[in-house]
């Protein structure tokens, strides 16, 4: 069997253990996980009691056109129904957006380093993948213009940046659509949209009758609490929505999901209870970073890169011995730091606790 000669070499996705295997094996009580990102809080309690009714219902197959969340997303976005596309998680739509735009012969501009899946997704195109270095943790917009050429039909733009956690303003985006070429489709990715609290950070909706080549990706997997459910939208123009919807699969969002992220953006006072929490959780490692000397990215995301001077990967194993799972910066492209989730107050507490007692030793 002869498969696609650009994915021979790819990287295999390696999960992580179960958190249950990972306590028996280092004879831990409990372990918290502090590396994906997810909502220390969980979900609103709304999106618990919507899916009880769900339960009789499983034999059925979900709402292919995702009618009812695509109409109560579209009056809280403000946006027509037809700009709207759903994904199994925004890491879905990212790989469709690749699949409706990229080709051998074609080249895609990112930042590096960056979210990972917008180069995997595109060398399984086939397409060449050319990666711009981030200036003190933040995309470099003015060479990621200059990198661009008649080839290039997407320009990805992670905005908070994962790793770094850093953005691109308003301004500084703008900028950057005034002079793209239309051809070229510039994404936005804004998993970490909610937790956003600098008054710098652009409103990208409001730019997409102005710039009809940008489309919007965001996911209910963060602050919305249900990664494990999967599911993620992207707004663009119709016509670009069009296209990708081209190369969706029927059924790629559950009926679990749907009702889900229903319930879940009906409760904007648990979104903005959690972004408040999380504030005051990123302020509180600061302190805990400053009091050991460590440096690190302001970040604007729920999670923080800490530059530790040691071996990212040694950071993580000496701390997941003492109960806490980060993630290590070796395979994010910073191998002597760590990226650690923004956590509750004492889940934060402990941590820090144990990351000064590492680097004691």
């Amino acid at each position: 069997m002869i498969p696609k000669k650009q994915i021979v070499d790819l990287p295999v996705y390696q999960p992580g253990k179960p958190i249950s295997e990972v306590t028996a094996e280092l004879g831990l009580k409990e372990i918290v996980k502090l590396a994906s990102n997810e909502n220390p809080f969980g979900c609103s309690p709304r999106v618990k009691e919507a899916l009880q009714p769900l339960l009789d219902r499983l034999a059925y197959y979900p709402d292919g056109g995702s009618m009812e969340l695509r109409a109560k997303l579209a009056a809280f976005l403000g946006v027509d129904e037809d700009r709207l596309i759903f994904g199994n998680g925004s890491d879905e739509l990212l790989m469709l957006t690749t699949r409706a735009y990229l080709e051998p012969g074609l080249n895609t501009v990112m930042a590096t380093p960056t979210f990972s899946v917008y180069k995997t997704t595109s060398t399984v195109e086939g397409a060449e993948v050319i990666e711009v270095p981030l200036q003190d943790g933040r995309h470099d917009l003015p060479a990621m213009l200059a990198a661009i050429n008649d080839k290039t039909r997407i320009v990805w733009i992670c905005n908070p940046n994962n790793p770094s956690g850093t953005i691109v303003s308003e301004q500084e985006l703008r900028q950057f659509l005034d002079q793209a070429p239309a051809t070229t489709l510039v994404a936005l990715d804004e998993a970490y949209y909610e937790y956003v609290t600098d008054a710098s950070y652009p409103q990208s909706l409001d730019l997409l009758n102005e710039y009809p080549n940008v489309i919007v990706y965001r996911t209910f997997s963060k602050i919305y609490g249900i990664a494990g459910l999967r599911m993620g939208y992207g707004v663009a123009s119709a016509d670009v929505i069009d296209k990708i919807n081209r190369v969706r699969e029927p059924f790629n969002t559950s009926s679990v999901a749907q009702t889900a992220a229903i319930a879940a953006i009906a409760d904007q006072d648990f979104v903005n209870t959690c972004r408040e929490v999380n504030d005051k959780g990123r302020e509180q490692l600061y302190r805990g970073f400053d009091q050991l000397g460590l440096s690190y990215y302001r970040t604007q995301g729920n999670f923080i890169l800490v530059e530790t001077g040691q071996n990212g990967n040694e950071i993580f194993d000496a701390l997941l011995k003492k109960g806490y799972i980060i993630r290590s910066g070796v395979p994010l492209g910073f191998p002597t730091s760590i990226r650690v989730t923004i956590g509750s107050e004492a889940q934060n507490a402990g941590f820090l606790q144990a990351l000064g007692e590492v680097l004691a030793t």
